[in-house]
């Protein structure tokens, strides 16, 4: 059972943190990074001195009561965009909180070693005494006290404290799940774990700083808006000073809390309020979909995804092929072929290698050769095998052992060759089995292509998203897995540096690409793709180099990652254009306001008929104060995304948003304007 990722918006705890926090963040240390709401604060410091001025017999800038009540505005519209921003931190401390329970200090069974020879005598020792590269000892029961790889051995693990998830998993040494998480619990059997991390650097203590936002960097989208709204700001306050001549000319005096609201209504305070929100729930999206985002820019960036590169094993087919059938050569028997097939398994340690074991009924360790040698499978070599008194076997690729047979002088069996095309052609992977450099039989593996996989492909290329299909398979067997999955291309017989090349040729092309790995060998590819997603249990390679990790282990979890990005930046435009559509609601309400009684003629723009100048105002700064909290759920769960073309997505979003930005003010300070007149 995962972890409940619907938790309330305003829990009653999380609110009081956020206002206790709303008032730390008016120092103006903290207030200067976000320039908007900066000038805001500024204003309303200007307004508590025009108040207090007042007070010393000031006559000039009318009423204490009016010009409290417009500083009241003002210091609850810095309060309600702090509160925003305070409110997202708050809901990731809450998960932050909640990862740190598992962090406990936990004792470690270490194993110390005698000059170079590790020994069987292990030493409990606190596990912040662990350093990278120490081994360590853990049997059914013990939390896992720090990240690292198993070496040796074969466990079931519980993950739900990192993950939520409470079905438990398997780790092995060996292959891409040897990775293992410091707080996470074995539940049977034994294994020998290598740190590969320092103390505090685990990815639990990474998980937690995110989380809380202590590790969160503006993303360059969200920077480049920020220098926008800046501009703007700038430019309306050119445009305030600029009135103060047109008043003068016009005999009409401007009281400085005219001016001050005129400013703070016509600047983009709405998204200025919520842009750190924004970003803030964005990640915080990401981490209840069970996706650690190293940064807001990777869950920016997914949203602007052009391609994405996919195994095919495991994402696109169920995984762990298996083996299904032998077909020996004509000219050896079966159960000749079958030893041989078995015995080019016994090092192999990959779910395909003890799948063919199994087919073949042979236990490991009933097996006795003398003096084996292990040949370990190579992306160079495409094979693997075993060599012992003068014999070689070999089992790999049907273009690699026609290779090696060819060079030996044998000829490749036309029966066996015939053998592989069926096996490709029906969608499964033909492995040959050499013995002495002569061919003598091929393996079927098959894979089972996942249900429900075209429609999520047919969603992805309905966000404009292009899919590529990473296998080791032949062309054949890859482009029937690619026709039947639906995806747009694939690269068959991939080697790490054909991923490389591929996103490279891609990203030249000024396309944004992502991937998702969890092997060493994935390692290069997922530094170099704009978005690369790790697998939790994959290698720790794998997760330093992603700048997302998938604490589900679940390779088509990147689709939910694109869409959580497209939200995000939707979310974003949005209400940009919103606030900005606001601002001609608030102009139609004060500029009239501010010169109706020297300029008659400006009763024509006074359309919302509001009842006085000081009413005018006073509306229109109520209502730029309260559409931030009525904004913030919005801000927080973002906007409804659908897999829609751009175009269309456009046209929606300015006609809802757009137009809705105009018309809502309108009838808002129409509505204010009623309820204020009652009282004055």
């Amino acid at each position: 059972m995962k972890r409940n990722t619907h938790s309330k918006l305003f829990d009653s705890a999380l609110v009081i943190e956020a206002i206790r926090q709303s008032f730390i963040k008016l120092n103006p240390r903290v207030m200067f990074r976000n320039p908007v709401m900066f000038t805001v604060e500024v204003g309303t410091a200007y307004m508590l001195g025009v108040c207090i001025w007042i007070m010393s017999g000031e006559k000039s800038q009318g009423s204490l009561v009016y010009n409290g009540i417009i500083f009241s505005i003002l210091f609850l519209t810095v309060l309600f965009a702090n509160f925003a921003e305070a409110l997202a931190e708050a809901r990731g401390k809450a998960q932050a909180d909640s990862l740190r329970k598992t962090r406990e200090e936990t004792p470690a069974k270490k194993i110390f070693a005698i000059g170079e020879l590790y020994v069987n005598e292990v030493k409990i020792v606190p596990s912040s005494e662990l350093t990278k590269g120490d081994l360590f000892l853990c049997e059914a029961g013990d939390i896992i006290p720090m990240d690292g790889e198993i070496m040796e051995g074969i466990a079931t693990i519980d993950e739900s404290a990192i993950t939520g998830e409470s079905a438990p998993v398997i780790r092995e040494a060996g292959g891409d799940k040897s990775s293992v998480t410091g707080g996470t619990k074995v539940l049977s059997d034994r294994i020998q774990v290598q740190v590969t991390t320092e103390p505090g650097e685990s990815f639990l203590d990474k998980m937690i700083a995110l989380v809380e936002g202590a590790s969160r960097q503006k993303t360059p989208n969200e920077i480049a808006l920020t220098i926008l709204l800046a501009g703007f700001t700038l430019i309306f306050i050119i445009i305030c000073i600029s009135l103060s001549p047109f008043s003068d000319y016009a005999k009409t005096p401007i009281p400085i809390s005219s001016y001050i609201s005129l400013f703070v209504c016509l600047i983009p305070t709405t998204i200025g309020g919520l842009l750190s929100a924004i970003g803030i729930a964005g990640m915080d999206r990401a981490l209840r979909a069970n996706v650690i985002a190293k940064s807001g820019k990777a869950v920016e960036t997914a949203g602007d995804i052009d391609t994405l590169l996919l195994d095919k094993t495991g994402t696109i087919t169920i995984g762990n092929r298996k083996a299904t059938h032998f077909f020996p050569a004509k000219d050896i028997a079966e159960e000749h072929f079958i030893r041989c097939a078995a015995l080019s398994s016994l090092s192999d340690t990959t779910p395909e290698g003890k799948s063919i074991l199994e087919l073949a009924g042979v236990q490991p360790a009933a097996v006795k050769v003398g003096n084996p040698v292990f040949i370990r499978f190579t992306a160079e070599t495409r094979s693997s095998g075993i060599d012992f008194s003068g014999t070689r076997i070999r089992k790999g690729a049907y273009d690699a052992i026609k290779n090696l047979s060819e060079k030996a002088g044998n000829s490749f069996p036309v029966e066996i060759e015939e053998q592989t095309k069926i096996i490709s052609s029906n969608g499964g992977t033909p492995l040959v089995v050499s013995e002495n450099e002569k061919v003598i039989g091929v393996i079927e593996l098959q894979d089972i292509i996942k249900t429900g996989i075209q429609e999520r492909f047919q969603r992805l290329r309905k966000m404009g998203v292009k899919t590529v299909m990473v296998t080791g398979d032949n062309p054949l067997t890859a482009k029937y897995i690619a026709e039947k999955a639906g995806v747009d291309d694939f690269i068959a017989e991939a080697k790490p540096e054909d991923k490389m090349i591929y996103i490279r040729k891609e990203q030249q092309a000024g396309k944004l690409v992502a991937m998702m790995g969890d092997g060493t060998n994935d390692a290069p590819a997922l530094a170099q793709a704009d978005v690369g997603v790790a697998m939790n249990s994959g290698t720790a390679a794998a997760k330093e180099a992603g700048n997302m990790v998938d604490l589900d282990n679940d390779p088509t979890k990147l689709i939910e990652v694109v869409e959580i990005g497209k939200q995000l930046l939707m979310t974003r435009g949005t209400l940009t254009t919103f606030s900005i559509a606001n601002d001609v609601a608030k102009y139609f309400a004060i500029v009239p306001a501010l010169f109706i009684t020297s300029i008659p003629a400006l009763q024509a723009l006074n359309i919302m008929r509001l009842h006085s100048p000081q009413t005018a105002i006073l509306s229109a700064v109520i209502f730029n104060a309260i559409i931030i909290p009525l904004l913030i759920p919005l801000a927080l769960k973002g906007v409804a995304y659908k897999p829609i073309g751009a175009s269309a997505l456009l046209r929606r979003n300015l006609l809802y948003y757009g137009l809705g930005g105009i018309l809502i003010p309108f009838i808002g300070i129409k509505l204010i304007d009623l309820a204020v007149t009652l009282f004055i």
